[in-house]
């Protein structure tokens, strides 16, 4: 059986490039946010249950994110009946992965881990963190939103404080090679418990 690693932590604490250190080392990894394109994408199995809700989010066969925001804007229990029908088809495709790597180490990279409660089903959990300055210097440094923006998603998430105190292991993304080397040494612990 697979042992589950969730991997999470806040905008701009370097989560992407952490499960890609895993990957490096030879772990499946299943990202939601990737799920959640597939499933918006032309074909996709959120397309037709999307349509018979909310036709207007609709664009070209696939599922405009962009509409979904402007109608949750406008709408306060849009939000609820997105959710009731990406998550079960987020999990479906979750359960897939899983079955296609039994045996391994797999990371799931899960934004929202204990906002969703789902670091409860996992075997362990991975924060990614850094300090607050940097976060802010990096995410506003990518040019993609403002500090009230930002403040915004911030408030959405759980305090890095609190993922940390709950945390199986924490990788701090001082530097990519102080990354890699907590993620080998992740790793290391988690075989060593495996064949214990």
């Amino acid at each position: 059986m697979s042992f589950v690693v969730g991997l999470t932590g806040s905008i701009g604490m370097g989560k992407s490039t952490t499960a890609q250190l895993f990957a490096d080392e030879g772990c499946p990894v299943w990202d939601a946010d990737a799920a959640v394109h597939r499933l918006y994408a032309q074909g996709g199995l959120a397309v037709a249950p999307m349509q018979a809700i909310f036709p207007e989010a609709i664009e070209d066969g696939a599922v405009s994110r962009e509409k979904l925001k402007a109608i949750i804007a406008g709408d306060a229990s849009a939000l609820k009946r997105i959710e009731a029908v990406v998550h079960p088809l987020v999990a479906q495709d979750r359960a897939g992965f899983l079955a296609r790597h039994p045996d391994e180490i797999v990371i799931l990279d899960i934004p929202l881990l204990f906002e969703t409660g789902a670091a409860d089903r996992m075997d362990a959990v991975v924060v990614v963190s850094v300090d607050a300055a940097e976060q802010r210097r990096r995410v506003l440094g990518r040019g993609t939103m403002s500090a009230a923006q930002f403040e915004t998603i911030l408030a959405k998430q759980t305090p890095d404080a609190e993922k940390r105190e709950k945390a199986d292991y924490i990788v701090l993304t001082t530097s990519p090679a102080e990354a890699w080397r907590q993620v080998r040494e992740i790793l290391a612990d988690i075989r060593g418990r495996k064949h214990a």
